[in-house]
């Protein structure tokens, strides 16, 4: 049984991690807000440009093809997974159910017989996908200086260097996997095809009332000069998503982290107090027993 001191020890030690993480989860609760707003603020440009994109694409005429970054190589034999996770964890399962979606699309493409690589963004999931996919690695990317919510440039940069290796050949189709935020309590693992672009099945049409368009310049360039900044929005939106996610995964695990840690203080305060109570006891006896004695 641990002594009085191990015991006093013990729940100053829990005490003193329950006072890190509340104030961890205090402070992801106020980053969660601003990543919250910033999340939903670019959800209404992105279908926008997702409608504008497959409108755009719908309406090109028969044995048009497209601009490559829509039509493809005519090949799906190569596949790159860009999978993007945080720098830092205590956010509970939420780089873990990544990797997950990760490891099942890995599964999935090379029990076809497809070649795989691997892009991460974000060291966590770099870290768990290297144990066991570490030659499938082509390139990372690092966001530990990203600061606040302001993906547009690491965004930007990371759109430029798929499309980049895209245009070298380096594979034929590119697919983003991250964590959707839902709510605070719920963040879901997603695919998405970012190449060849295709525009979510939900996007919006728009209503033309009858009206035909004469586009200048012609429908293939407006495409390519517009795919590759709607990629750009895609990751930049997902990477907004995955921070607002991130937050409330950490929030939320800080928050049980606390929790628990309170009732670890009751338990080992119950057992100091146990222990206590029966030195006293023992104290008493010894007292009695020596008066007794005299």
């Amino acid at each position: 049984m641990p002594s009085l001191k191990d015991l006093k020890n013990r729940i100053s030690s829990v005490k003193s991690t329950r006072k890190i993480t509340k104030a961890m989860q205090m402070v992801a609760a106020a980053k969660l807000k601003r990543a919250q707003d910033a999340a939903a603020a670019s959800r209404p440009y992105a279908r926008r440009m997702a409608s504008v994109v497959a409108n755009l694409a719908g309406s090109m005429g028969e044995g048009s093809s497209g601009p490559k970054l829509l039509s493809g190589t005519g090949s799906d034999q190569t596949h790159l997974i860009v999978v993007l996770t945080s720098e830092r964890g205590l956010a509970g399962g939420f780089n873990t159910y990544v990797v997950k979606e990760a490891r099942r699309l890995i599964a999935e493409l090379s029990g076809a017989g497809k070649t795989v690589k691997i892009l991460t963004v974000g060291k966590k999931g770099r870290e768990q996908l290297k144990r066991g996919f570490s030659e499938l690695f082509v390139g990372h990317l690092d966001l530990s200086e990203i600061k606040g919510n302001d993906y547009s440039e690491a965004g930007i940069g990371l759109g430029k260097e798929i499309t980049g290796r895209f245009e070298a050949g380096e594979f034929d189709v590119a697919t983003l996997v991250y964590s959707q935020f839902e709510n605070v309590l719920t963040q879901t693992p997603v695919s998405q095809q970012l190449i060849p672009a295709q525009a979510p099945a939900d996007a919006e049409t728009i209503d033309l009332k009858g009206a035909t368009y004469i586009y200048e310049p012609s429908q293939e360039e407006i495409l390519e000069t517009l795919l590759p900044r709607y990629i750009n929005t895609q990751i930049i939106s997902a990477m907004l998503e995955s921070g607002a996610g991130e937050q409330a995964a950490r929030m939320t695990a800080m928050d049980n982290a606390t929790r628990n840690a309170g009732d670890m203080i009751d338990d080992l305060s119950m057992q100091y107090n146990r222990a206590r109570q029966a030195q006293i006891t023992k104290e008493l006896i010894e007292i009695i027993s020596g008066a007794e004695a005299l």
